[in-house]
């Protein structure tokens, strides 16, 4: 038997490892499977190169449970280890055993090699996190020398022992003893869930257990007639080994990428939209399949959607930094070698090769739209509900994205009919543009609320745009900067003749004192706080009264109620609206002829009460006011 002491040069390293490498205990087996799968690819390599010449045998990694004795195991058949192998990859932290055999096989297959700088080192010692003692029986592949079978035991201190065991097959055997605050983990439901989440789409087969399914019995029949199945028990294999992104796109049909994004989210039941298949090798290695999924409603979208693998390792599901922040929303898979396993989402947002990784991403993605966007305008058009919030998002967040986007960003206005920024500016150019040169963009966020504005200006020949996302305001903001000489203003932002601001203004038939004495009698009758009384000299075919909301305020609300810089401000201001009286109508000219105050007052509150009800403003008790008086009205 030999004792040794693990070669830390400062400290004890376990706590080092709680404390600074790893932020979730759960993480062992990642790192055990890992490590598995390293040592398994490793005897392929040389087995390919002519240096292990016998049958590699099923290579299949079994994890097994004994909730009786405490204990998980993870067996491998690689390539295992000799003591003094032990000695060195696993008391002498300062070597990596991964980086060791790429420098010994260097030249004779380093692409193969390349993939597999694995963990065995640190990442080992993360069994000590829910582990008080940890086995490791071992055999190596190698034939002649010292190449007994040998048994490594450590409880956790720097001490270990090594001594010779009986193992007959070649390959490594890690037993993690359980420390009584991990018990969780000796639960089947517990490793299974940790397996599917980190180990499902690793490249070698993955065993815990087994699992019933049925099997058709050959020429035989049952009661009903219909093929014999028999219940068999099945060895339980996790993981698919060969999963859509890991082949090439000539080798993939529209259902095979259907297929594997059921995989990904067996509980989602909607069709992805269409999918972007990465696969680059220079300057960086990046594979993976984003997808573009159904979302209409910002409260749908998870940030939790795009899985991120290194050599089909499961690292996270938040890639927040790590890919652009729109590109959050998409779902799918990225995996890539030169993501490091094992460090904070600072360092990697940090990283030299992250950043490039991350704009290679976007401009695939801005080639893919684009390249829908020219093939088929009209079936781009029916996914713009589904794609616009990626989109806008993007552009309000990234430049780049930005400059390419505005190729294929669209406006839909209220006919329902899509245009791109230039064809827009065209549209509208000759009977939108105001008298200080400025082109006015007439917006609706609500339809159906602000009809009565949007025909208004219809009837006057204007043309509105639609923008109910989730993201217009941030957006039109965006955009505002972006375009030359241009406005966005909500419709109901103001009277139409103002928002425009070309035609001149109509003479008033009021004069200022019966304005004056007119506005007394209506501030009387209506909130001060929440009503500014304003007069117009509009058409006598317009309303005798309308509410309007200056746009700056309404938008920066807005913008405070979805978030996005320090906006809280506006949020906590009183919400305050135009009332805009209309001078030349009728009807304003009979508040001040009718003779009793009580039917002035009758009056200014069921025109005021109507301009209200046009803006949905108009709720609860002061609803059914409205409706008792008009009744009476009637009568």
């Amino acid at each position: 038997m030999r004792k040794g002491t693990i070669d830390v040069k400062t400290e004890n390293i376990f706590p080092i490892i709680k404390k600074f490498l790893y932020s979730d205990h759960e993480i062992f087996l990642r790192e055990l499977v890992s490590n598995a799968v390293d040592a398994t690819q490793k005897l392929k390599i040389i087995a390919s190169l002519g240096k292990y010449k016998e049958e590699l045998g099923d290579l299949t990694i079994q994890i097994v449970l004994d909730k009786k004795a405490g204990t998980l195991s993870v067996i491998d058949k690689g390539i295992g280890m000799t003591a003094d192998e032990i000695e060195k990859y696993i008391a002498q932290i300062a070597f990596s055993s991964a980086e060791d055999f790429v420098k010994k096989y260097k030249g004779k297959s380093e692409q193969e090699t390349k993939a597999l700088i694995g963990h065995f080192g640190l990442g080992f010692y993360s069994s000590f996190m829910v582990a008080d003692k940890v086995e490791i029986l071992t055999k190596t592949y190698k034939k002649g020398g010292p190449t007994k079978s040998i048994k490594w035991e450590c409880d956790g201190s720097p001490e270990y022992t090594i001594d010779e065991t009986d193992k007959k097959e070649r390959g490594t055997e890690v037993v993690l003893h359980f420390a009584d605050d991990s018990k969780e983990f000796l639960e089947e439901y517990r490793i299974l869930e940790l397996l599917k989440k980190y180990s499902r789409f690793l490249p070698v087969p993955i065993q815990f257990g087994t699992e019933k399914t049925y099997e058709k019995v050959e020429g035989e029949k049952d009661e009903n007639g219909n093929d014999k199945q028999i219940e068999v028990e099945k060895p339980r294999i996790i993981n698919n080994t060969n999963p859509a992104w890991r082949r090439k796109p000539a080798e993939l049909k529209d259902e095979d990428y259907k297929n594997f994004y059921r995989e990904l989210y067996p509980m989602t039941f909607d069709e992805p939209l269409f999918q972007i298949h990465l696969n680059v090798d220079y300057p960086f290695n990046l594979t993976g399949i984003l997808y573009f999924p159904k979302v209409k409603n910002y409260l749908e979208v998870r940030k939790d959607k795009i899985q991120l693998y290194s050599n089909q390792v499961f690292i996270t599901d938040s890639v927040e930094g790590i890919v652009p922040d729109f590109l959050t929303l998409l779902h799918g898979v990225l995996d890539s070698p030169d993501i490091p396993l094992n460090v904070s989402r600072s360092f990697l947002q940090s990283d030299a090769n992250v950043k490039k990784i991350s704009s290679h991403i976007m401009k695939k993605v801005a080639d893919k739209l684009e390249e829908l966007f020219k093939k088929d305008k009209e079936g781009f058009e029916k996914k713009w509900e589904d794609i616009q919030i990626f989109i806008e998002y993007g552009m309000i967040s990234e430049e780049k994205f930005y400059e390419r986007a505005e190729k294929f960003a669209l406006f839909k206005n209220t006919d329902g009919k899509f245009f791109t920024f230039k064809d827009y500016k065209k549209h509208i150019k000759d009977n939108q543009t105001n008298k200080d040169k400025k082109l006015v963009y007439l917006y609706t966020t609500n339809a159906d609320e602000q009809h009565s504005y949007i025909q208004n200006a219809r009837d006057k020949g204007y043309d509105v745009l639609a923008f109910e996302g989730p993201l217009h305001n941030h957006f039109i903001n965006a955009l505002e900067q972006k375009f030359e000489n241009a406005q966005f203003t909500r419709v109901d932002a103001d009277v139409i003749d103002k928002l425009i601001a070309k035609e001149d203004e109509q003479p008033s038939k009021l004069s200022e004192k019966e304005q004056e004495r007119l506005k007394e009698i209506i501030e009387k009758n209506v909130n001060k706080e929440k009503f500014i009384v304003v007069f117009e000299s509009l058409s006598e075919t317009e309303l005798p009264v309308i509410i309007t909301q200056p746009e700056f305020m309404r938008r920066m609300r807005d913008m405070s109620k979805l978030g996005g810089g320090d906006m809280s401000y506006f949020g906590n201001m009183p919400e305050t609206y135009n009332l805009v009286i209309n001078t030349n109508h009728q009807m304003i000219g009979q508040i001040l002829e009718t003779k009793t105050e009580k039917k002035q007052t009758r009056l200014i509150k069921q025109l005021t009460d109507l301009a209200l009800l046009s803006q949905n403003l108009l709720k609860g008790e002061e609803l059914t006011t409205f409706i008792k008086r008009s009744v009476e009205i009637i009568k």
